[in-house]
């Protein structure tokens, strides 16, 4: 499989949730100000790492890729 194949693998369809501090929330969605210092987020992330929301819980982050009708992937 190619690194291109691996990106574009399961696009559209498969999503993933991380684990954000504030200030990496902060990098990775720069237009979003006052986040909290100090406590986690949830990414909701597409099968080739774009964010697709942030949230202050992880049930939160599953709703968001229920509505959007996606698979969510474990991640280790």
């Amino acid at each position: 499989m190619t690194e291109h194949e691996l990106a574009t693998l399961g696009g559209g369809v498969v999503a993933y949730i991380k684990t954000l501090t504030a200030d990496e929330a902060s990098r990775m969605f720069p237009t979003i100000e006052g986040l909290p210092k100090g406590i986690n987020l949830f990414s909701l992330h597409a099968a080739d790492g774009t964010p697709l929301a942030l949230t202050d819980t992880r049930q939160a982050a599953i709703g968001h890729a229920i509505d959007d009708d996606l698979e969510i992937a474990s991640v280790h």
